[in-house]
This record gives structure tokens, sequence and C-alpha cells, in this order.
């Protein structure tokens, strides 16, 4: 149990066949993004809150039960310390990719427009978003669904966000099928040479409502990997400035670092916005509404 356990998580799935990339103190992967490996022994996914070690992975991603996963370790280990320190990856079936389809949307968007306009979202810019394709509410959790089209405009992907979040965070997920290196993102004005990166369609929202003449060139990863900016800039290839707006905790500078070194080696003018307050844009946006509220009202008694 201990030698299973103890199995070095990015060496085996890189023998999975997953590509595994490094992201700070932390390791990642280019197919599942939201996973953190920490000291290469534990595992936690963030979208949906599961982790655990090497035998919980396998049991997760690759249906086994618990004895063919210690017993799948243990012949892993046992080959790595007769062959080599590190496994060479083999090529695993992948599986077919499912179809992708829109969630079935509701007759309004009432739930959709509470919940934004709860998180600090103008209702100016909630109503821009819908009359663009980019923003409605699905009919049977009443979700706001976040579409991502290409540079066709056909819709590819969807992040779903619950608008019940009175017990804690809420329902948050991409639709089957979507396109992660697509994401969310605003159409490209070819007259300008930036483009500003967020992790989540709401902070872009926020980003929006804090500065009303943004309504283009901008990219939410929904998540933290680049692959959706790669995508961005591969299409427009006029860009020549990144602005990272990326969430203010551990996480997110880790990756604005990472980021500016990479875009920076190859020719791209970076800079950075960080919300003055806050761990991301709507927590800044949410602190500002209240700061004015209290201000207002300090005011009025005042008189």
């Amino acid at each position: 149990m201990e030698i299973a356990k103890g199995t070095d998580l990015p060496d085996l799935l890189e023998h999975l066949g997953y590509r595994v990339r490094r992201l700070g103190s932390y390791y990642t992967t280019k197919e599942m993004d939201s996973i953190r490996i920490k000291n290469r022994r534990t595992w936690k996914r963030y979208s949906n809150g599961t982790g655990g070690d090497a035998i919980t992975f396998l049991q997760e991603f690759c249906g086994k039960d618990f004895r063919e996963a210690v017993n799948y370790l243990l012949e892993f280990n046992g080959h790595r310390a007769r062959d080599s320190p590190t496994p060479r990856p083999r090529p695993v079936q992948q599986a077919e990719k499912p179809a992708f389809t829109l969630p079935i949307p509701n007759q309004d968007q009432r739930r959709v427009f509470a919940y934004l306009q709860k998180r600090g979202i103008a209702p100016q810019v909630i109503r821009g978003f819908i009359d663009s394709g980019l923003l409605y509410e699905d009919g049977l959790h009443h979700n706001c669904v976040f579409v991502g089209r290409d540079g066709s405009g056909k819709p590819v992907f969807a992040s779903k966000r619950g608008t019940y979040d009175l017990d804690g965070p809420g329902f948050k997920g991409d639709a089957v099928g979507s396109d992660k290196s697509v994401a969310f993102r605003l159409p490209c004005d070819p007259a300008l040479d930036w483009v500003a990166v967020f992790e989540a369609p709401i902070d872009l929202m926020s980003f929006c409502t804090l500065h009303r003449a943004v309504t283009s060139n901008a990219v939410a990863l929904c998540g933290l990997y680049q692959g959706p900016l790669d995508t961005y800039l591969r299409e427009n290839p006029h860009l020549k400035q990144i602005v990272l707006c990326l969430d203010a905790d551990g996480p997110g500078q880790e990756a604005t670092e990472k980021f500016r070194e990479e875009y920076a080696q190859k020719g791209y003018t970076i800079s950075t916005r960080t919300p003055a307050q806050g761990k991301d844009w709507n927590a800044y946006l949410q602190q500002r509404g209240r700061a004015r509220e209290r201000g207002d009202y300090q005011q009025a008694a005042a008189r």
C-alpha cells in the first residue's frame, strides 16, 4: 500500500499518455488543466473537488476498482525500478470525443440577470452579452451558460455556472464535448493590437463593468490552461500586446509569471492588471460596490 500510495504522479500520468506540465510549484496536464499535483504524490481537481493519491486517480479517471488500481501501481513501480528511473510514455487509445451540443435554453433570462446583478455586473453589460449570443440561461437547471465561439462564430464551447450559491460555491462545469482550446472570448477588433486575458467569464464581465469601453479583444481561459490564448493569437496574428488580468491568488500569480516569461520570449509585449482588492475582478467589483453603498448612506445621514 505504501508503494502504491507513494507513486510519482507526474511520471504515472506521462506513462498513461497525459501531457504533464509544471505550473509554479504544482504540476497539471494539458488535457485537464483544473488538476493540481502537489509534492508529486497527491492530486486535486478543483472543477469538482475530487482528489487523493495515485490509487484514487486510477479509480476516478481509468475506471479501475481498488484492487486493480493497487496491482497496476505495483506493476508500474516494479517496471520503473527494473528498467529506468522514469517510464517511457506509451500511447493509449483515446476515447472518441463526444459531440458538442449547447444546453437547451430557458424561455427567459430572469435568473441569470438576477444572479449576475447580485455579483455586481451592470445590467447593460449582461444585456450586451446576451444579445451577442455569448450568454443565456439554460432551461433545465437555470445555470448561466457562457458560450465560446470559434473564429467563424460557431459555438464550440460552453461553461456552465450555477445561479444558486447561498450554501457555498455554486456549480461549475463545461458542457460535454466543449473545445477547451477556444473557451470563452470576445471578438477581436482588427484596429486594436492587444488582448486582455482573464481566468473566468464572470471576471471578464466584471472588468467590462468597470471599464465600459472594453467591448472586444478579451479571452477568459475558464481556468489556467493557456490553449485559448494561443488559439486567439493564432487566429489574430496582428496582436502584439497581451494584458494579463489573472486572479490575485497564488495559482493566478504563478501563472502570470509563467505566461509573462513565455510570451515575452515569443516577442509579445506583456503587461499586467491586478484588482486593487480581493482575489479576482468580481470580488473587487463587489467590494467596490459595497464601499459606494456605505458612502452613499453616510452622505445621506450627514444631510
